[in-house]
């Protein structure tokens, strides 16, 4: 049993290998399970044993690349606190708000994947909101409940995930107006749009001014964290 399941992980990480390589080189439209198929040298029914649809083996390789990220690996490892869920909203948003200025266009075909999903059938974006909670969540909640019980946050009579959520759901409109050659709507500078959302964003979920004062300079400061929330956060 043990061998058979070495053998079908193995099978699955050739797959997700030849996947990348497809993906990189024609894009995510140009990407068919097939010509994925074709280049694991397996069949594409075997493929979808593996991987249902293509938008299932795209969000997979997302999800990797975020779990290999030792940055966001550092910050999820973290004590929840006060702190934690600072940095958390600030490498979301910072992650979010430079996908414009991204010298490649990777990341922002991407965040037009996730639109175009949302307007379509919805199974991409279905996928990847289920992988960034199961990544990110447990962290989230744990980290805004340590926040209340040290008075740095007012407590919440729902979902403490919806709070998530939302702040994810408004950073992510904020980039997308700044996806086209000329923006939609202007923000000023980066570093002023960063700070503006962070502190709208940690109002939102409850933390009080003092909390934000604290620690919100300390995670905006050059080279504090430096992590990448992946459309993932």
């Amino acid at each position: 049993m043990s061998s058979l399941r070495m053998t079908s992980d193995l099978r699955r990480q050739l797959i997700l290998g030849a996947a990348k390589r497809c993906f990189a080189r024609h894009g995510y439209t140009g990407t068919t399970t097939k010509s994925v198929a074709a280049a694991a040298a397996i069949s594409e029914a075997l493929l979808f044993k593996h991987f249902p649809s293509k938008a299932a083996l795209y969000a997979d390789i997302l999800s990797e690349e975020c779990e290999a990220d030792p940055a966001l690996t550092d910050l999820l490892e973290r004590e929840p606190s006060t702190a934690t869920l600072v940095e958390l909203i600030r490498g979301m948003v910072e992650h979010f708000v430079q996908i414009a200025d991204g010298p490649d266009q990777e990341e922002a075909q991407r965040l037009r994947l996730m639109v175009t999903s949302h307007l379509d059938d919805g199974e991409f974006a279905r996928l990847l909101y289920a992988k960034i909670e199961k990544l990110i969540g447990a962290v989230f909640v744990a980290s805004l409940e340590r926040a209340v019980a040290a008075g740095d946050a007012a407590p919440h009579a729902s979902d403490p995930l919806n709070l998530f959520w939302f702040a994810h759901h408004a950073v992510m409109t904020a980039a997308l107006t700044r996806l086209p050659a000329t923006p939609c709507l202007s923000y000023g500078t980066t570093n002023d749009l960063e700070r503006q959302l962070c502190e709208f964003l940690l109002r939102g979920i409850g933390l009080n001014d003092a909390a934000i004062a604290s620690h919100l300079d300390r995670a905006l400061a050059p080279g504090a964290g430096n992590t990448a929330i992946a459309e993932s956060a």
